[in-house]
């Protein structure tokens, strides 16, 4: 968001911004911007009353506060106008802009436009620049509401921390698995078929794998179909594709043109808008299309069961294809989530879209008979035993580092708006993020593209290759036992190449919910 913020251009021989009003409690704070640019230029120590203000508002060292107001962001412009007019963006602009306003205008529609504008330019602009040529004699910042954020994320972080010390708290341990699996690093050949396939409602076909089971493994009953998050790809989760079919099942990967990883290297390059969830009535389409292709033949994928299987917004996918409708107060949890900022739970900026959405109605999945969903969402579409409509066993996935799903609002939760099922489970792994099982490097074909989800290890968590070397064999272990009708017992803190996870039953996330 420092690129939106920071980027505003108006020509400076208009009426340029005078002062900022910074408003805490009952004070009003009013702050020269012609004083405050020679101050960030004056590197002289002195006593001066916006010195003094400055200090009592926590800005202590004149070099960090300059170089901030002095800093360009003219390399992400192209980036920023495509997401500040994407739904997603638009929304993000709205959280922050309700700590500021012109003049007496509490709108922020003067500031999105003439955002808009500097955006536009090709002017290389600063911080300083940016409040200078606001539309207005006076730029009022709300203190107060800046302090609210701060508290919402710091009690959001001793959330998690809680978390993560009462699953400690918990000692749960199972028999040991005597499961036969396949591992990774046992698997030397990567066999799969690529299949261009027409779907009816759009334009150009849409790209999907088939993995069949390996001749040696166990053939199963189930057929899987796989689905991507938002800006996912095929490549993305061959890992998992090859783990699963060389441990007995079929599995179908989806590509879904429009939300997959060429749509975000677009909006990364400047030349589209951000997807959002009006993405989801034709990723709905191309899995209809997907399943009455396995139907008639034209798919060739053996299975008498079908597992819909996805991360993130996938999840979301399989959970809305499986009939569970948004709850009728989602407008309402949207509005009450919303007093509190998105800042939190990024994913709840999506699921309110889906106010705005038109869903195709569903018709039955006859032979659903499971959901794996990895870092999935819902916690507002869905609130407690609101989507009972998913009595199969659901497998849900999370990390404790994630901050796009957070575990405990989204995984934890969602799992309890299902049916109760004794074998349904959830998978909490420490230190694990949103981004843990998307693999841009390949171990197997050995394979590192120039990916957008190349991201820095503070973003992605700890070890995502162990992460994922655990996500598959307790996705394998969860779909072997439920096809035999077996309970995985829960257990916590467990540990398996130096990462530690979680196995929780229904009971076990109603005590650390309720904690």
């Amino acid at each position: 968001m420092g690129s939106l913020i920071t980027g505003f251009y108006r020509d400076c021989s208009l009426n340029a911004a005078e002062r900022l009003e910074l408003h805490f409690e009952d004070m009003s704070i009013p702050i020269s911007i012609q004083e405050l640019n020679e101050w960030t230029k004056d590197q002289s120590e002195n006593n001066s009353e916006l010195a003094t203000w400055l200090s009592l508002l926590g800005f202590e060292s004149r070099e960090s506060l300059s170089k901030f107001l002095q800093e360009t962001f003219s390399k992400d412009k192209d980036m920023a106008l495509e997401l500040l007019q994407s739904w997603y963006g638009r929304k993000m602009f709205e959280e922050v802009v309700e700590l500021f306003h012109l003049d007496k205008n509490e709108s922020g529609e003067g500031i999105f436009n003439h955002l808009v504008q500097f955006l536009q330019s090709k002017n290389e602009d600063t911080v300083l620049d940016f409040i200078k040529h606001l539309p207005a004699e006076v730029i009022h910042v709300d203190l107060d509401g800046m302090v609210k954020v701060a508290n919402i994320l710091r009690k959001e972080l001793k959330r998690k921390q809680k978390l993560v010390s009462d699953l400690e708290q918990i000692s749960l341990t199972s028999e040991s698995h005597s499961l036969e699996l396949i591992t990774e690093n046992q698997i030397q050949e990567s066999i799969f078929e690529s299949v261009i396939f027409d779907v009816p409602h759009r334009s150009k076909p849409i790209s999907i794998e088939i993995w069949r089971p390996s001749l040696d493994a166990m053939q199963r009953s189930s057929l899987i179909v796989l689905m991507p998050g938002l800006g996912g790809d095929i490549n993305h989760f061959r890992w998992l594709a090859r783990s699963l079919s060389h441990n007995g099942w079929s599995v179908v990967v989806l590509q879904h043109p429009g939300s997959d990883s060429s749509s975000v290297k677009a909006l990364l390059d400047g030349r589209l808008p951000a997807p959002g969830l009006e993405v989801i009535p034709d990723r709905l389409e191309d899995l209809r299309a997907v399943l009455n292709g396995i139907e008639n033949g034209s798919i060739k994928a053996p299975g008498e069961n079908l597992i819909l299987m996805g991360h993130s917004l996938g999840a979301l996918t399989a959970f809305i294809a499986a009939g569970a409708e948004p709850h009728a107060t989602l407008n309402e949890n949207c509005s009450e989530s919303g007093d509190d900022f998105f800042l939190t739970n990024l994913s709840e900026l999506l699921q309110c879209q889906l106010v705005d959405v038109s869903l195709p109605i569903q018709k039955e999945i006859p032979n659903l008979s499971a959901i794996v969903g990895i870092n999935s969402f819902g916690s507002l579409v869905w609130p407690r035993n609101s989507s009972e409509k998913i009595s199969v066993p659901v497998f849900l996935t999370g990390g404790t580092f994630d901050l796009v799903t957070p575990a405990l609002s989204e995984q934890l939760g969602l799992l309890l708006s299902t049916k109760t099922n004794n074998l349904s489970r959830v998978l909490l792994i420490d230190g694990a993020s949103h981004f843990s099982p998307i693999r841009v490097r390949d171990s197997v074909d050995k394979k590192i593209s120039d990916d957008v989800f190349k991201l820095d290890q503070s973003l992605v968590g700890i070890h995502p290759l162990s992460v994922q070397s655990v996500l598959a064999k307790e996705i394998i272990r969860f779909l072997a036992n439920f096809e035999k009708g077996e309970i995985i017992s829960p257990s916590t803190n467990l540990v398996r190449n130096d990462v530690k996870f979680h196995i929780l039953d229904r009971k076990i996330i109603k005590k650390l919910l309720r904690n």
